[in-house]
């Protein structure tokens, strides 16, 4: 816990609005609070949602993105997450108002939001390769579970190694580090891969298995955000970014553990579980 009187660390993310409140910029401020940090919003798009799917999207203006994110970057932050970017205009304009800051230093996660879990798309196709060669080169971590990691990197995905290979490839395309979700994956014993990039091109880099039970529950929406979030959180304080993963995986499994049981489809997390007095 932070001493009484300081001030929170603020993190901005930039994503699309929830409309269910189970992903999106609504589960990345819960997520931030949660864990001891100030979520500041800036929103790309309004997305109509519940548990039964999305309905429909409507991008925010240009300007209205800008001068979100300019407010918020000179209100002070120490990371920035990025989460629902669906075109290249989008990520263009993104890269334009955060490239100096994160370039100067400042930790930058980024999940690569591809499809909303009941199967409408959310990002197009003209931005994957502006993420891919724009936006990865700048990130501290990516966090892809298997199918938008198979489609950044154009491999097929089937085993641990064959997520290894991805992670390495998402390292080659220019992020420091980068999260492959095995979520996608059969079986009771799931596995996620961090890969980090060594401190020079000599260097190898470090990978990391991180395994668990399958949680057998349809409380799984928002869980791609929430995870990415919670990294973002722990980078916030500063934590080194195989800690923040640890911790970030904790936490989602508890809230899907502590799930509400809402909705008729893939229901939300609960996530002040670690705050909750009932």
């Amino acid at each position: 816990m932070l001493p009484a009187g300081r001030h929170l660390p603020r993190l901005l993310i930039i994503a699309g609005s929830d409309s269910g409140g189970g992903a999106g910029i609504q589960a990345d401020v819960k997520t931030a609070l949660a864990l001891g940090v100030d979520g500041y919003a800036a929103i790309t798009a309004l997305t109509v949602q519940n548990t039964l799917g999305v309905h429909g999207v409507w991008e925010v203006p240009q300007p209205a993105l800008m001068a979100q994110i300019d407010a918020v970057l000179a209100t002070g932050v120490v990371a920035v997450k990025t989460g629902m970017l669906h075109s290249a205009m989008v990520i263009d304009t993104v890269i334009g108002r955060i490239g100096a800051v994160v370039r100067a230093g400042l930790p930058l996660v980024v999940d690569p939001v591809m499809v909303a879990k009941g199967g409408h798309r959310l990002l197009r196709e003209d931005a994957i390769a502006a993420l891919t060669t724009r936006m990865l080169p700048l990130a501290t971590i990516v966090t892809p579970n298997l199918p938008e990691a198979e489609v950044l990197t154009g491999r097929k995905i089937a085993t641990v190694d064959d997520m290894i290979a991805a992670g390495r490839s998402l390292i080659g395309m220019g992020a420091r580090s980068a999260l492959i979700k095995g979520g996608h994956m059969s079986g009771d014993t799931l596995s996620d891969i961090l890969v980090i990039a060594g401190a020079t091109g000599l260097d190898p880099v470090t990978v990391t298995r991180f395994d668990g039970p399958r949680i057998d529950s349809r409380h799984t929406h928002g869980t791609g955000c929430t995870m990415a979030s919670a990294i973002a959180a722990g980078l916030a304080r500063e934590r080194a970014t195989a800690d923040a993963v640890a911790i970030a995986r904790s936490y989602v499994r508890q809230a899907m553990l502590a799930a509400p049981g809402l909705g008729h489809g893939h229901g939300p997390l609960r996530h002040d579980w670690n705050r909750r007095t009932a």
